[in-house]
């Protein structure tokens, strides 16, 4: 497996991130991947995923099937 390419993608995070920048960024890369990382650590790793596993990820928040993870 190679490394993904991340020069020159645009980082996007959520609104509702902290004034400290302690939040999650995505970018979406070439073909059918999303790239994930910490933002603290701008130069760190990224964990790279399809559409797909973004997506059932995200309906799974939106249900809230993660909610007891804030308890």
């Amino acid at each position: 497996m190679s490394a993904a390419d991340l020069s020159g993608v645009t980082w996007r995070k959520s609104v509702r991130s902290g004034a400290l920048g302690n939040c999650v960024e995505l970018a979406v890369l070439q073909g059918d991947a999303i790239a994930m990382r910490n933002s603290r650590f701008p130069d760190g790793p990224a964990l790279v995923y399809t559409r797909a596993e973004i997506a059932a990820f995200v309906a799974g928040a939106r249900d809230g099937e993660f909610d007891d993870l804030l308890n």
